[in-house]
């Protein structure tokens, strides 16, 4: 049975300076595991979710989400605000 390699995406998203969060970076095996490492590493929050890593694989870097994939990507920011908040409380 062939394993699956590990798939990453990194969003960035600045409301004074983008429409719509912004595919940053991407990558599969070695590659998606630097980025999680990075992200890490750089205390940005990671969210672990295969179906939206499937969808967001396939754009472009640099490239804004699509309308379709907005609420799912708004979920991912409340993750990230939410994560960030209970870091600070602690």
């Amino acid at each position: 049975m062939e394993e699956k390699r590990k798939k990453a995406v990194a969003l960035r998203y600045d409301p004074g300076r983008d429409n719509a969060p912004v595919v940053v970076a991407k990558g599969v095996g070695e590659l998606a595991q630097k980025i999680i490492e990075l992200a890490k590493k750089s205390n940005v929050p990671v969210l672990e979710d295969e179906q939206m890593v499937e969808a967001l694989i396939k754009l472009e870097v640099f490239e804004d989400i699509p309308p379709v994939l907005y609420e799912a990507v708004a979920r991912i920011l409340v993750f990230i605000q939410e994560t960030r908040k209970k870091s600070f409380q602690q």
